[in-house]
Parts: structure tokens; C-alpha cells; sequence
């Protein structure tokens, strides 16, 4: 999908000095044309070969599969090897495998039997990606992704039902409206509990569903640490840590095994045993130092959050537990609660380490009952605290540009995104600002570059809520792709999504126009000592929410015109690939796509082995063009559709794979398969990856 700037500080700022040519193509903006001189050769991006070539193994391997069907179709036993139901552009390779043939079911004729066992073992190595294509590719996902890859479950659970939610309040908005109707032409004889309905709770849904799927991540509680959670890990929910089996229950503070757990490596513990608490101040008489931690038991106060103590607490369940954790010298993971704005929780919940449970005792709290309290003392040589009793940052994010250490330009858009883009450089001496390119907020088009007629819109009034009256909704398999909550998130990856457009009767507020509305986080431009230009924010941004659509020049893949050193090129291959949350995969197409006016081309377009259009932003770009390539990326991108239908144009953009906080780097997965690139002489290309990330390749490509 993307042939972008690969980590090298070269690639980086392409500049004159370090001899990159930029495409200078005649470009238009708004109907007017501006010309400069076209310089430099021909050439096809890596990716662009790279996809050619993939494409021309799966099309071979494809053909001789169908022939082998007609062979074995001939003889008087048939082999079922139809190469539609092997699927090998589309399936994983474990799903492939098993669709193989056996052998024991082969005809008689040896000949034939020979061609076939051939065939099934290419065809294997070929799903397994194990023909040297991609062989460097298969490998076992780190703890860390695993418990991303949960989060990432669970955030889009979550969307699903705050959806439903939205749902539920839009229809009781308009039930309200029809019941002051019905009491004024009843004069007040309607009660409003037949349109009134109980609050629900979609984070809670959301683990129960998880429960229900077996998809928790670790179902059974373990003593000492989680694999894939360090110290410093954050959750924004109490019910993200149930998701992932770290804390098991979203209310209780304090989580323990119970006497099930007698069997095993456990058989001679003694349970309950407590195996991790939250710190949120829930109780008037905890008293936390950081290090050494006073910590109240459970039950007997005020669950209305007035922290108080309303009746004596007694030696069972949570109590009991810790008081085992004493006697048997066991340790208990702390998670300590903070207050956030950003989270729908209110609090982000940040893991400090393990805990000894050193002493308990009972004694009469503040509001005169009877309490137990527990001392506990973090174990030496863990990480140090990233929270206090006082106060949680995730580092210190600048107020106002006289505060930013290394800037170097205070915007680098000049003034045309409504938010200012700040750049530093605390690396070079002397600094220096990004050069070697114009900033553009909006699209450019290559001169023979024609967009397609605005299609038709929704007829929808004010703001979109019905999906089954929409008919942009309707384009997205019957549903809306976004929620409202933080000004709009993607509930999770599509193959494409259907925006409203021009033409529609919505207001500019609407939901299914999210992507519309330009930068809404402050983003920084950075530089680094290993990989170039960066880019990270000063704001948290949710998973699903939109960061920045790929700018630069649309242009015909077939007339780009530069030196093989541009690595700024996305290629616009909705058809082709998409890619998920986890990189770079193939997916079944959407339910919505049989919706799309030219559906009678998307055959033709599928078999297409190279995108037809691409984005340049070697010389004109916006902010995009900066973030790196990560393993392991937070971002994900998403082709979008809405002033037109036409697949092979759609707008490429940017969205928050997973909740990001402060000032952590923004990046995204390039898509390269490795050994995939080759330089004219046929040889392979190779350039090392310095993303940083646990599952890192060690290599781009």
C-alpha cells in the first residue's frame, strides 16, 4: 500500500545535499494549474515491483491449479484441488493447508498422482509464504502484541455497544418528541416509562461478550507478573484489565484465586490468595507513599462515592486473602487509579510492579468502624514508579511554543492547518527545520487527473442517526462506520468506508463525516537520532479516532516520474490489499461493497496485480509524510469514499489503532514484505529497520 520515507536520516529530509530528486509534476489546485519542469527517469516504486511480482507468482500458481483440474478432471477418479476453494490470495495459510488435497485420495494414475503431490506441496509453501518469498515474515507474536492485539478486541466490542447506545438515545430523542404530542392530545394521561430505558454499560458488555467468546486473554489468575504488561503499562478502564486477565473483576479492589485453585503447582497454598489490588482511593483510610503502601481492605463503605465507612469490614473473601498473601510471603500486583479527562472512565490506571504484603492488622477507621489495613512494600529492583500519590503525567507536555526545548519552527504548515504543527530538533548541530518540500493541507492532482462527479447523497435532515433510512448507511453494510464519543471514532477497520458527501442533506456536524474536520490534535514534528523526521502528539488520542489523512500529488502509477529514491509514494490499493490493525494482510471484502454503483468492474479491478493511482508527497505534502514505520505501528490506515464512489481514488487516511498517550511516536506498518524489494540488477534490496519494537524485523525489507 505504501512505499513511504524508509528509517534512514537520507530518506528522511530529501534534500539536494544528500542527491534525492523530488517529483516536480504539473499539478492543479482548485481548477488552476501550476507547471514546473518534469526532471528526472522512469521508474516503478519497490512496493510497485514487489506487488507485481507477488501477484505474477499467485496468478502462475493459480493457472496451474486450474490445469491440474482439468487433468485429473479427465481420469475416472477426480481430485478436488479447484483453486477456487484453495483461496490463496485471500485465506490465512493455516486455512489453505487444510483445504490441501490428501494424498490417499489421488487417482490411480501415477503420472498423475506425481503432478498433483507437486502442486500440493508448491501450493502449501506458497500459503506458508515459505518459497522465500516471505519466509522471514512467519513468526511467533511477542507477549506485548498479544496483549495489544486484546485491547484491540475489546476497544472495538466496546464501539459496537456505545453504538448500540447512541442508537438507543437517538430513538428515545425522537420517542420523547411523539410522547409530548401524545400528552398534549391526552392532556398529561401518558406515562413516560413506556419510551424510558435503563443507562447500559458497553464496557461491561464488552467483557462479558469477550467472556463468553473466550477471548480474554489469560481466563485464569496467576501469581507475580503478566506476560506482555510491564511496569508502567497503562489501562484506561477497569474493564480493559479484566479483558486481558490482569485484574478480574471492574469494581472489586481486590482480586483473588480461590480455593479451585488448589490443585497443581498451587495444591498446597492456602486460598483465597490474593494476587493483585487497585489504588483509587476509594477508602478514607489508605495512605499511599509510593514505595510503602497503607492499604485498606474491602467492603462496609459508601459505594454512592463519598469514600466513607458505613459499617465494620469482616476477615473473608479480598480481606482474607491478603491476609494469606502474609503468611505465605506472596506477592500482589498494584495498579494504582489517577484522574483522566480523556479516558470514558474517568481514570487511567497505571501498573507500578509487585507488592510483599508485610503486615495487617484491624482497627477503628475514621468513621468509627472497624477496618482492616494492610502494609505493603514494592519489591526492589523493578523499574522505577511512573505515578505518585501526588500527582500523574505521561511527561511534560509544552503549553505554549516558548516552552518547546529545540524548536525550530514554530508551524510547518504556515498557518494552514487550524492547528499549529511545531518542529524540533535537538539532534543536529546545528538545528535545522524540515526542508525540501511544500506543505499542503489539501490534495493536488496531477494534470491528467480527472475526479469522478459527486455521487449522490443522503437525503437525511440535520444530523444522520437512522441507518436504515441513510442511505450513505447503507453503503457501509447497513450501519454507521463511526460513534460520536470523542468527536468520532471508527469502531473498527473496513475494507473501505462510506462518508457523506456534498450532495447529502447533513449538517457538517454529522457523524459519517469524521474524517472531514482537519487536525484536531496537537501534533509535533521531531527529530531523532536513527530514523529520520518523527512525529507524536501532545494529546491523547483514543483508539479509533482519526489523526491525518496521506497528502500529496494523486498521479497515475503508470506516469510517475522520478529517481528509485523516492520513497514517499502510497500506493491507493483498496482492491488490491488493505490493512488490518496488524499490519499488512488481506481481508474479505465488506458487506458494503456490493453496494458500490460499478460493481460489475470490481472483478476486473480485483485482478489488477498494480494500483492504477498513487499519492506523491516527495515534493508537495502535510504532516503525513513525517510519521515512520513501525512492527508494531498505533496507527492503522483507511481508505475513505465521500465525494465519490470510485475505489481507486479514495482518500488515505490515518486512524488510532490503539488509545495513544502523550508524546509517544506516532507510526504506522509500511507493508513490506521482506526479500520483496529488488534493485535493477535483480538482486535483493535490503535496509535495516530501526523502529524500536519488541517484534521487530530488524529489517524494512
Amino acid at each position: 500500500m505504501v512505499v513511504q520515507s524508509p528509517h534512514s536520516l537520507q530518506s528522511s529530509v530529501p534534500t539536494p545535499k544528500n542527491g534525492t530528486k523530488r517529483v516536480q509534476i504539473q499539478v492543479k489546485e482548485n481548477g488552476s494549474a501550476v507547471t514546473d519542469n518534469v526532471a528526472g527517469q522512469r521508474r516503478a516504486s519497490a512496493r510497485l515491483q514487489a506487488a507485481k511480482q507477488k501477484a505474477e507468482m499467485e496468478l502462475l500458481a493459480k493457472r496451474k491449479l486450474e490445469l491440474l483440474n482439468e487433468d485429473v478432471g479427465r481420469s475416472t477418479k477426480k481430485v478436488n484441488v479447484d483453486a477456487e476453494k484453495l483461496k490463496l490470495k485471500l485465506q490465512p495459510a493455516q486455512t489453505v493447508i487444510q483445504q490441501l488435497p490428501e494424498i490417499s485420495s489421488l487417482p490411480a494414475d501415477p503420472k498423475i498422482n506425481k503432478k498433483v503431490a507437486k502442486m500440493v506441496e508448491r501450493a502449501a509453501k506458497i500459503a506458508e509464504g515459505l518459497d522465500g518469498t516471505n519466509a522471514p515474515n512467519v513468526a511467533e507474536k511477542s507477549a506485548h502484541m498479544k496483549v495489544k492485539e486484546t485491547i484491540r478486541l475489546f476497544n472495538k466490542h466496546y464501539l459496537h455497544f456505545v453504538q448500540e447506545e447512541e442508537k438507543r438515545c437517538g430513538a428515545a430523542k425522537v420517542d420523547k418528541k411523539a410522547l409530548k404530542a401524545k400528552k398534549k392530545a391526552n392532556r398529561g394521561n401518558v406515562s413516560e416509562a413506556d419510551v424510558k430505558a435503563k443507562a447500559k454499560r458497553p464496557d461491561l458488555k464488552a467483557i462479558s461478550k469477550m467472556m463468553e467468546r473466550n477471548e480474554v486473554l489469560y481466563p485464569e489468575k496467576r501469581i507475580g507478573s503478566i506476560p506482555g504488561i510491564d511496569v508502567g503499562h497503562r489501562f484506561y478502564s477497569r474493564a480493559e484489565m479484566v479483558a486481558v486477565g490482569f485484574h478480574s473483576h471492574w469494581l472489586n479492589g481486590i482480586d483473588y484465586m480461590g480455593q479451585s485453585y488448589k490443585k497443581g503447582e498451587y495444591e498446597h497454598y492456602i486460598f483465597p490468595l490474593a494476587v493483585a489490588i487497585v489504588l483509587s482511593g476509594m477508602y478514607e483510610d489508605d495512605l499511599d507513599n509510593a514505595e510503602d503502601v497503607v492499604y485498606t481492605g474491602q467492603g462496609g463503605h459508601d459505594l454512592t462515592g463519598n469514600k466513607r465507612q458505613i459499617r465494620d469490614q469482616v476477615l473473608e473473601r479480598g480481606n482474607l486473602a491478603l491476609k494469606n498473601c502474609v503468611d505465605l510471603g506472596v506477592t500482589v500486583r498494584v495498579v494504582r487509579g489517577h484522574e483522566c479527562a480523556n479516558s470514558y472512565s474517568g481514570k487511567v490506571y497505571t501498573y507500578d510492579g509487585l507488592y510483599k504484603v508485610v503486615h495487617y492488622w484491624a482497627e477503628k477507621g475514621i468513621s468509627g468502624f472497624t477496618v482492616f489495613k494492610y502494609r505493603l512494600r514494592r519489591l526492589e529492583g523493578q523499574p522505577t514508579l511512573t505515578t505518585s500519590q501526588v500527582h500523574f503525567t505521561y511527561g511534560r507536555v509544552p503549553q505554549c511554543p516558548s516552552e518547546i526545548r529545540g524548536l525550530v519552527c514554530e508551524d510547518i504548515s504556515g498557518g494552514q492547518e487550524v492547528v499549529p504543527i511545531p518542529a524540533t530538533n535537538l539532534v543536529d548541530d546545528p538545528p535545522v527545520a524540515p526542508t525540501g518540500y511544500q506543505y499542503s493541507k489539501s490534495m493536488k492532482f496531477a494534470r491528467n487527473i480527472k475526479l469522478p462527479a459527486n455521487a449522490a447523497g443522503c437525503d437525511c435532515k440535520g444530523l444522520c442517526w437512522d441507518p436504515k433510512t441513510c442511505a450513505c448507511a447503507r453503503l457501509n453494510g447497513s450501519d454507521f462506520p463511526y460513534v460520536h464519543r470523542d468527536g468520532g471514532r471508527l469502531i473498527e477497520a473496513k475494507h473501505v468506508v462510506f462518508e457523506c458527501g456534498p450532495k447529502c442533506g447533513c449538517d457538517p456536524s454529522c457523524v459519517n463525516r469524521t474524517s472531514q474536520r482537519g487536525l484536531k490534535y496537537r501534533l509535533e514534528v521531531f527529530r531523532t537520532p536513527k530514523k529520520g523526521w518523527a512525529v507524536r502528539s501532545w494529546d491523547f488520542i483514543p483508539a479509533g479516532a482519526p489523526v491525518c489523512e496521506y497528502i500529496g500529488v494523486l498521479t497515475r502509477t503508470e506516469e510517475l516520474d522520478n529517481v528509485s529514491e523516492n520513497n514517499y509514494i502510497f500506493d491507493i490499493d483498496c482492491l488490491q490489499t488493505m490493512r488490518g490493525l496488524g499490519g499488512r494482510e488481506r481481508r474479505q471484502l465488506d458487506a458494503s461493497l456490493p453496494m458500490i454503483q460499478n460493481m460489475d468492474k470490481i472483478d476486473e479491478l480485483r485482478s489488477e496485480s498494480v494500483p492504477e493511482f498513487c499519492i506523491d508527497a516527495a515534493s508537495i505534502g502535510n504532516v503525513a509524510r513525517f510519521i515512520n514505520h513501525s512492527c508494531e505501528p498505533n496507527l492503522f490506515i483507511q481508505c475513505v469514499l465521500s465525494a465519490h464512489q470510485d475505489i481507486k481514488l479514495a482518500r488515505v487516511m490515518l486512524f488510532a489503532a490503539d488509545s495513544i498517550p502523550p508524546l509517544q511516536e506516532l507510526t504506522y506498518d509500511y507493508g513490506y514484505a521482506l526479500d520483496s524489494v529488488h534493485g535493477p540488477d535483480g538482486k535483493v534490496k535490503k535496509m535495516a529497520c530501526y523502529c524500536g519494537a519488541e517484534g521487530c524485523r530488524k529489517r524494512l525489507f
